[in-house]
């Protein structure tokens, strides 16, 4: 073949290759992708059995929860910000009815999840109705419910009550963010027992769940007699010695809220010296979404969890205020224009109440891998509703 011939004829290959990509670009609305994603919700028919928790785009099902599921809340919580975003009542109603199916668990003490469930569904309710005493006693029952799990010598509210015969007293860095529930139960009912749980549990996690290079262990298990630590581990991490990366957004989230209900200068402190160690993390990638875990050799062939960018989007709207340091609120910035793109949004096609693609929920289990989960849309939508409060 002529030299020539066969350099033209790359060439006009890469030009139509290009033009194709800019193609695509021009033809992809955003903000009209988003709302077509929104309406997915409207839909979705309220079922108490049938929390959407998942979507497998491969089998093409949504994974479907009861209200006892960890992720119950979220779904709810989803609908009240939809609603506080497009002020669409449609998105109300379907939030009260998805919301009163999660009552029953204010009374569940098998969990520590009290605070996913009841206040990211209940919680957001009550912005939206301040008033509403039966959500109020709700939140106040529900931190009743919790507060049996705390140990007053270990000074932490136990997890999980699984693997008992490696595990003693199992406390997770997600924990934390069961605290803003106890805070607010506080603030509603005057009863100050639940705002001195949540400050010792927070005290105990500063005090032990953290590393020299300020990043977090995922499992500590304790010595329920003597409060002493047994072991540092992980259960959905990479290893016990690894940076999961969604365990680094519980940590800088979790102790940025307790700074705002407690003005603990430590608190903040650790919550700007995690965020410190995630943000300079060499394997962080330029597009600001993490791989699932920071020290999965595999990178740069490791799932991102869009999950973990969005909890940690969120938090930095409210370190930013705190501290007023730029670089939270750019990423926070660098994170929605990311998500906001064909590479991140479901296709519309999808006939499934999810917003965003590439989470990763336990790796270990091979569960949930590179999938829309019900928690990456949570903190992307609180993301978007802190942005624009500022």
């Amino acid at each position: 073949m002529n030299t020539k011939l066969y350099n033209f004829s790359i060439l006009l290959l890469t030009l139509s290759i290009f033009v194709s990509c800019k193609q695509q670009e021009k033809t992809f609305n955003s903000e009209e992708n988003l709302k077509t994603r929104y309406h997915k919700f409207l839909d979705y028919k309220p079922d108490s059995l049938a929390f959407p928790r998942n979507f497998s785009v491969l089998k093409n099902e949504i994974n479907k929860v009861p209200s006892k599921d960890w992720t119950s809340g979220f779904y709810a919580g989803n609908l009240w910000q939809l609603y506080e975003l497009t002020h669409n009542n449609q998105y109300k109603e379907l939030a009260q009815n998805w919301t009163s199916f999660i009552e029953k668990e204010k009374f569940n003490d098998k969990t520590h999840d009290m605070g996913f469930k009841v206040f990211c569904s209940y919680g957001q309710g009550l912005k939206h109705n301040k008033t509403n005493q039966e959500y109020k006693d709700i939140i106040i029952k529900s931190s009743q419910t919790l507060s049996t799990r705390f140990n007053d010598t270990v000074g932490s509210i136990r997890s999980w009550d699984f693997n008992k015969e490696n595990w003693n007293f199992p406390v997770i860095i997600d924990n934390m963010m069961n605290l803003e529930m106890l805070f607010e139960a506080t603030k509603i009912s005057k009863d100050s027992s639940f705002h001195k749980i949540a400050v010792k549990h927070a005290n105990t996690t500063l005090k032990n769940h953290f590393r020299e290079d300020n990043s977090c262990f995922h499992v500590l298990d304790y010595n329920p007699e003597t409060g002493t630590v047994r072991l540092k581990v992980t259960h959905q991490g990479y290893n016990d010695s690894s940076s999961w990366a969604r365990g680094q957004g519980w940590a800088i989230y979790g102790f940025t809220m307790a700074y705002r209900y407690t003005h603990d200068k430590r608190y903040l402190d650790r919550a700007e010296a995690t965020a410190n160690f995630y943000l300079n993390h060499e394997n962080l990638p330029a597009d600001g979404i993490p791989y699932w875990d920071f020290n999965d050799p595999s990178i740069p062939n490791a799932p991102r969890d869009v999950s973990a960018a969005t909890v940690v989007s969120s938090a930095f709207v409210e370190l930013y205020q705190y501290t007023k340091n730029q670089i939270y609120l750019e990423y926070s910035k660098k994170i929605i224009d990311t998500l906001e793109s064909s590479e991140y949004i479901l296709e519309p096609t999808i006939n499934a109440p999810f917003i965003l693609k590439h989470s990763t929920g336990n790796w270990p289990k091979k569960d949930e891998i590179d999938e829309p989960i019900v928690y990456g849309d949570y903190y992307y939508l609180e993301t978007l509703l802190r942005l624009k409060a500022l």
